[in-house]
């Protein structure tokens, strides 16, 4: 019977699939199913994964016949799961040998929703570790507990959906699918939602995902239109905190959290292309004009002056508070 399924989208990353499928195969065990989703990848990345289904046990093949960015394709691998838990990884990165088998056990002694891990961050050959910024470890906690405080940073700053597994009743719940067509910032809703949904997780110090930064063909490493999906995720998280029953209390930290990535991304603006980064700056300031302005006003306060000026400068543009493209 299969207890995990692992979801692994790939989308053009011939160079790094074949490391990726290695660490699958050392982890390989009867109760775990790796779900292949090829998302209509355009170099040598198919061959490779045809040949990984037919010799890789447990593994099923899923092929787009169009690209749907990652957030669809880890859809469609949680529609294909068959596992008691589900968790996830992405095509250009891996796992140490029997980190799989490890984490399913830790999950099953906890009994709770869901498990947050820490991770390996990869940048060429530099590797350090990054915790999940939770001190209490190897306890079942309140996953709404540990969105605040709005200052600082929490269990829901740290989106990475691969850094964990979860329990498959949050798939029933409706809580565990991610929103189609989303090509970055995919995680930042789903990690909201998980947290102001599911009833119990823990984090656990257990290292075993290698995270790989600096990839080419990345989105953080393209300045295109596709970037600017995070004020739609964002945009997502604010309506849905807007309508919790805590709003009061949680939008302060979902509305700092947006303006600090839109400081983010406005201070990095030259590495857009010049027409996008010229749209950034209208669907930003138009962002700020549909955010709660009297939360907005005490988020902008909080900030240091550097960026809170910045924002400051970019909400006084002209422009409506239109629905973000």
């Amino acid at each position: 019977m299969v207890k995990l399924s692992v979801i692994v989208p790939f989308y053009n990353v011939r160079q790094y699939a074949p490391d990726t499928l290695r660490s699958l195969r050392a982890n390989t065990h009867d109760e775990i199913e790796f779900i292949l989703v090829d998302d209509c990848s355009k170099d040598g990345t198919p061959d490779i994964l045809r040949r990984a289904a037919r010799e890789l046990p447990g593994a099923v093949l899923i092929t787009h016949e169009s690209n749907g960015g990652l957030a669809t394709a880890r859809n469609t691998g949680i529609d294909a799961a068959r596992g008691e838990y589900l968790t996830f990884l992405d095509g250009d990165d891996w796992v140490a040998p029997g980190y799989f088998p490890e984490l399913l056990a830790v999950a099953r002694g906890l009994g709770c929703d869901f498990v947050r891990t820490d991770h390996v961050q990869c940048t060429g050959r530099a590797r350090s570790v990054h915790r999940v910024p939770e001190g209490r470890r190897s306890v079942v906690l309140s996953p709404r507990d540990s969105i605040l405080p709005a200052d600082r940073s929490t269990s829901v700053d740290y989106a990475f959906a691969w850094a964990g597994i979860y329990h498959r009743r949050l798939l029933d719940a409706g809580v565990l699918r991610f929103t189609d067509g989303l090509r970055t910032a995919e995680d930042r809703p789903w990690i909201w939602q998980l947290h102001r949904t599911a009833e119990s997780f823990a984090v656990v110090g257990l290292l075993g995902v290698f995270y790989r930064r600096g990839v080419a063909s990345s989105l953080t490493q393209i300045g295109d239109v596709r970037q600017l999906d995070f004020i739609r995720a964002f945009d997502q998280v604010v309506r849905e905190t807007a309508a919790d029953r805590d709003a009061a209390t949680l939008l302060p930290k979902a509305v700092r959290t947006y303006c600090a990535i839109i400081s983010h991304h406005l201070n990095s603006i030259e590495r857009f292309e010049p027409p996008v980064a010229r749209t950034l700056k209208s669907m930003s300031a138009a962002a700020l004009k549909r955010m709660p302005q009297g939360v907005l006003d005490e988020a902008l306060d909080s900030m240091d002056l550097e960026r809170s000026s910045r924002l400051r400068r970019l909400r006084r543009l002209p422009g409506g508070a239109g629905v973000a493209a």
